[in-house]
């Protein structure tokens, strides 16, 4: 039987979308380090780079892999399960993401596959397919879409950073089903070894801009604490991060100014 809950979440999902943007398909929440930081990531080289700008794997170093969950305002029906892999070959790096947000009755899936390259000493570039499909309760019946995403990373220097980020840059009209379409643009810079401050600009299709800054601070060898606002919905978050040999659990919480608290969680392991 479809529940009041599920109703309810249903409601939510078709008419907030902007406000809650676990349905949006250009920004998927995946990696709670990301999530600390108020997901000022466009110009942040890691394994959940898939997800924010994929010409950052060209940092990437042998071997990677991690899992995430996105607990939205405590709802388990509003979660966000994401899987990445990434894994250097020769001059270039690949990667591999799959998402899945919602409920058995209205679920969003994601799988996507990712190659970047370093273009010269200070420029990277990358690009990834994706494939989404999309399940919906009762006639509605389901969906799917395929899109590209593509991304530069610039570093002048070594403490300093410029990313873009382009999500589906197909014009609607040459499309079957309407998606959404969004760009990100951010910089960010270490104002000491361990420090890292930036900030993030984000405008999609019907969507407004979303400002971000953020900051990640290594307060003591193989541990991280971070914190970030962004302008949607007036949004504090905060988190920290601690490494075990080749292991990483990074834990955040954001807040919204209406709905509660949003408690992400990801476990991810390197091998250089």
């Amino acid at each position: 039987m479809f529940s009041l809950q599920k109703i309810s979440v249903s409601v939510y999902i078709a008419f907030f979308p902007l406000a809650l943007r676990a349905g949006d398909p250009s920004f998927i929440p995946a990696g709670a380090a990301q999530a600390g930081m108020a997901y000022v990531t466009v110009m942040k080289p890691d394994l959940w780079s898939s997800f924010h700008n994929q010409a950052a794997l060209a940092f990437q170093q042998g071997f990677s892999c991690g899992i995430c969950y996105d607990n939205r305002f405590g709802i388990k029906e509003m979660g966000t399960c994401t899987a990445s892999f990434a894994a250097k070959t020769g001059r270039a790096a690949i990667g591999a993401i799959y998402s899945r947000f919602g409920y058995s009755d209205f679920n969003r899936q994601m799988a996507g596959i990712a190659c970047a390259l370093p273009i010269s000493g200070n420029l990277a570039a990358g690009v990834q397919i994706d494939f989404f499909n999309e399940k919906m309760y009762g006639e509605y019946g389901d969906s799917q879409a395929l899109t590209f995403e593509a991304g530069l990373l610039i570093t002048p220097t070594e403490d300093l950073r410029f990313g873009i980020h382009l999500f589906n840059p197909v014009p609607n009209s040459v499309r079957k089903n309407e998606m959404t379409s969004g760009i990100r643009a951010g910089a960010g810079i270490k104002l000491t070894g361990n420090l890292l401050a930036g900030a993030e600009l984000e405008m999609t299709t019907g969507g407004g801009v979303d400002l971000r800054t953020g900051f990640d601070f290594e307060i003591a060898k193989g541990f991280w604490l971070r914190g970030g606002f962004r302008t949607m919905n007036s949004s504090f978050s905060f988190g920290f991060g601690y490494r075990v040999k080749t292991a990483i659990i990074d834990i955040a919480f954001a807040t919204h100014e209406k709905l509660g608290i949003t408690s992400s969680i990801s476990l991810t392991f390197v091998i250089k």
